[in-house]
């Protein structure tokens, strides 16, 4: 297994429609394998394939509190939702970012597993948000564009200064958005 590289907000790559998944091989577990792995060392709770530049309509969550519990979603379709919830949702794509964002409560999915079985599972809570959330990868979309359009600008020029920084002089910690999301999970 191998970690892969999270693209960060505003990399265009991030704003690729996925592609759906054609063939269940070796290559594709290979893949689900690593995505898993960057995920948990990121940490988070969930990664789209988008994030990590790969094109195709395939997510990976775990919001175990043990954090042993992978899903895998290849395909994903949402066939219905209900209710509605703000929660405060934060990015592996969007560093040190918290934001409150609507989703549906509830929502049922049908999608592949890793040999291309289908399934259908209902979801509600904090996997219902982190999957929703993830879909929304895979349509190039990210949290941030529930956001006004001025939030999301500050947003983006905060996170290419820090990037300049990083990259540069030693980093300051003044500006810096230091709130937690609840319980400190990064979708």
């Amino acid at each position: 297994m191998a970690q892969l590289t999270i693209l960060e907000f505003p990399d265009p790559r991030l704003r690729t429609r996925a592609v759906p998944v054609q063939v269940f091989d070796a290559a594709l577990e290979r893949l689900i394998a690593d995505m898993l792995e960057t995920m948990y060392a990121a940490p988070g709770i969930g990664l789209a394939a988008t994030q990590v530049n790969v094109h195709q309509r395939l997510i990976v969550v775990d919001v175990s509190e043990g954090r042993n519990e992978p899903q895998v979603y290849i395909n994903p379709v949402i066939l219905a939702r209900d209710g509605t919830e703000l929660s405060e949702e934060g990015c592996l794509s969007v560093p040190q970012v918290f934001e409150p964002v609507e989703r549906a409560e509830r929502v049922t999915v049908r999608a592949q597993d890793a040999h291309g079985e289908f399934f259908e599972r209902e979801l509600s809570g904090l996997l219902a948000v982190c999957v929703q959330h993830e879909m929304d990868h895979l349509e190039g979309k990210l949290f941030v564009d529930y956001l006004s359009s001025l939030k999301r600008e500050h947003i983006r020029r905060r996170l290419e200064k820090e990037r300049r920084e990083r990259a540069g002089a030693p980093r300051s910690r003044a500006g810096r958005d230091a709130r937690v999301a609840s319980g400190g999970k990064v979708i």
